[in-house]
């Protein structure tokens, strides 16, 4: 199983945005966000984002957590 951290989530987003790619929502697996929240600067961004854990995100892109234990993906646009 692959380490989940906030640096991997980042370089996906630097990779994107380096391809003129904008990121729409992050998918992450139930148990990919369990280590993301343990990270102090992910944990305050993101609860701090909204009251209702639905609604919350991450560098202002909408977060769904998935049934899919290490899901870690980046949907995007064009």
């Amino acid at each position: 199983m692959s380490v989940v951290n906030v640096n991997k989530l980042n370089n996906i987003f630097s990779e994107l945005l380096a391809k003129n790619k904008k990121p729409e929502k992050i998918l992450i697996g139930y148990k990919a966000y369990a280590e993301l929240i343990s990270d102090r600067s992910f944990f305050e961004e993101v609860v701090g984002s909204a009251m209702d854990p639905s609604k919350r995100k991450y560098k202002n892109i909408k977060i769904k957590v998935t049934q899919d234990d290490s899901q870690l993906e980046v949907r995007y646009s064009d």
